[in-house]
């Protein structure tokens, strides 16, 4: 696995698929105000990617399904239940996401892929230890291919190799 951190802004990395923390589906996202990396796909990639999630049915805390990139220049979003019913990550939803949208990735045949701070902001989770939490789990995980950790700041940074 070739793993990177970089400041930046997910929607602008150079990836075949990116990750979104979502709701598990419970709550109908015409229903949710936009905000973090659901409201920048929002923004930028359209509805058609939250259309179709809503066809999926509700997602296991720590599951991870995939939909088209809407407008987005991605081959993929794959949308992970990052958060409880409480709106609230933990370490255990945050392990969950990565295995399984790294699973998902493999599963799919995609070489490279970038993670927002799963559960950090909406989450409530601190974003440090989300880092921690999400770096050591993947520690665990076999992945031929790239993995990116994109901590936002708004403007794009330069990838730091992770050993």
């Amino acid at each position: 696995m070739d793993l990177q951190i970089v400041d930046g802004d997910l929607l602008d990395q150079d990836v075949e698929v990116i990750v979104n923390a979502w709701n598990r589906n419970l709550i109908p996202w015409w229903l949710l105000l936009p905000q973090g990396v659901s409201g920048a796909i929002k923004k930028r990639g359209g509805y058609q990617p939250f259309r179709e999630l809503s066809k999926k049915g509700m997602i296991p805390l720590g599951g991870a399904v995939e939909t088209g990139p809407g407008r987005l220049p991605f081959k993929a979003i794959i949308h992970v239940a990052g958060i409880s019913l409480l709106w609230r990550s933990s370490e255990r939803s945050i392990r969950g996401s990565v295995r399984n949208a790294l699973r998902l990735a493999a599963e799919k045949g995609y070489r490279s892929i970038a993670f927002p701070l799963i559960g950090a902001g909406t989450g409530g989770g601190e974003a440090e230890k989300v880092l921690s939490i999400m770096l050591d789990e993947l520690r665990t995980i076999n992945f031929d291919g790239q993995v990116r950790i994109v901590r936002y700041c708004g403007k794009t940074g330069s990838p730091g190799r992770v050993g």
